[in-house]
């Protein structure tokens, strides 16, 4: 297989991800960060890499996000809102912050395949987006990418869709953004 065949199999793959996402749901959280006192993120490895890059696209559309282990992480609250991103919902950092910020409160959102694992038992919304995982549970989209990229990609084009109806939602002037922060990137 060449580039284009690759090519081709991945955007179909994601289509078929992203098509299975329920929209009712992801309205609510684009409205549950948008009340949100502040957004905290988790996850590990890739997805952690994905969910970085929306924290800095929601503090450029002007909602305070960070990440957990940043060096100037505030404590969470009730007010906040926690975002574990893990396909399996059984990765063991994540499960371990989901506790500590149920113990505080704050709302928790899974973004992930499994809807019964041990992340979502204490979630108040997920998300899923049934791309393989390791659990390989049998409704979940199979991937020609090797081990979960199909997830991380998934995960990422999804945040991003996200944050487009958040800047529609917030009537955010994505012209001025681009001015502001074109500078700083």
């Amino acid at each position: 297989m060449g580039y284009h065949d690759f090519m081709r199999g991945i955007l179909t793959e994601l289509e078929s991800a992203l098509s299975s996402v329920d929209g009712q749901t992801a309205d609510d959280f684009a409205d549950a960060l948008i009340t949100a006192n502040r957004v905290f993120t988790v996850g590990v490895g890739r997805v952690e890499l994905s969910l970085l890059a929306f924290v800095k696209r929601l503090n450029h559309i002007g909602i305070s996000a960070t990440y957990v282990g940043a060096i100037d992480e505030p404590a969470i609250g009730a007010d906040d809102v926690l975002v574990i991103g893990s396909g399996s919902g059984e990765t063991a950092v994540p499960a371990a912050i989901a506790k500590i910020a149920k113990k505080y409160g704050a709302k928790l959102i899974h973004i992930g395949s499994n809807t019964a694992g041990a992340v979502s038992a204490l979630a108040d919304c997920v998300i899923r987006i049934p791309c393989r995982t390791k659990l390989s549970l049998p409704d979940e989209i199979g991937s020609i990418q090797p081990m979960s990229s199909l997830f991380e990609q998934s995960l990422l084009l999804f945040l991003d869709i996200t944050a487009m109806m958040i800047i529609e939602k917030k009537s955010v002037d994505i012209h001025k953004l681009w001015h502001t922060h074109a500078n700083l990137e």
